[in-house]
């Protein structure tokens, strides 16, 4: 079975995606993404965009198909519900959430996009405070957001925090800040930022 390829680059969403990978614990090759060229792509992913996943001729795009791709892929890591699971429903709610609402939520806010109130039923946020509540909610009541075991829905959301908390999008509310912590200390977190971390100095220069 031919071995997952990822273009990415250490400076963005393909973070979340060799996390992923590392999580199911599958061998895969990196092919690192310049930014300027973007030549590695051209006949791949026409919006020029990483992460980028080639595996079994299939090519897959968006950060989120690419985690729920994965987690079924590789279904023996355990990170989705079996497809007959009632928790399903729960899985992609919240991958779906953070893909969705909360992405699009933190991006206006980094943008500085105020909806008005008037407006807020043309977006599919409504407001961002009612985004993170909304998140903040099921947290506080879980900390698992699909039953008790942690999945690719965790991930990626926790992802969304992660990075939102970093660069002042979303607000650093105590139950996040746990996720976080608890995220970065799973062992394929840290073999992820390592990797990555590494090829930093190349891509700065």
């Amino acid at each position: 079975m031919s071995a997952p390829i990822l273009y990415t680059n250490p400076m963005s969403r393909g973070r979340t995606a060799r996390w992923m990978l590392e999580e199911v614990g599958t061998d895969y090759e990196t092919v690192i993404v310049d930014f300027e060229s973007k030549s590695a792509l051209d006949d791949i992913n026409p919006m020029g965009k990483v992460p980028t996943l080639v595996h079994r001729s299939t090519v897959v795009t968006e950060t989120a198909a690419i985690c729920a791709y994965l987690a079924d892929a590789f279904a023996y890591a355990g990170l989705a519900p079996p497809l007959d699971s009632a928790l399903r429903g729960d899985y992609y709610r919240w991958l779906f959430f953070a893909a969705g609402p909360l992405e699009a939520a933190a991006t206006n806010r980094a943008l500085g996009v105020e909806v008005t109130p008037d407006r807020e039923g043309m977006v599919g946020y409504g407001t961002l405070g009612r985004t993170l509540d909304t998140l903040d909610a099921a947290l506080t009541q879980s900390e698992r957001l699909v039953g008790s075991a942690f999945t690719a829905a965790d991930l990626y959301v926790g992802s969304h925090l992660a990075w939102g908390m970093r660069f002042g999008t979303i607000e650093p509310r105590p139950v996040f800040e746990a996720v976080v912590e608890r995220n970065a200390a799973r062992p394929a977190a840290i073999r992820a930022a390592e990797l990555d971390d590494a090829l930093l100095p190349a891509q700065a220069g």
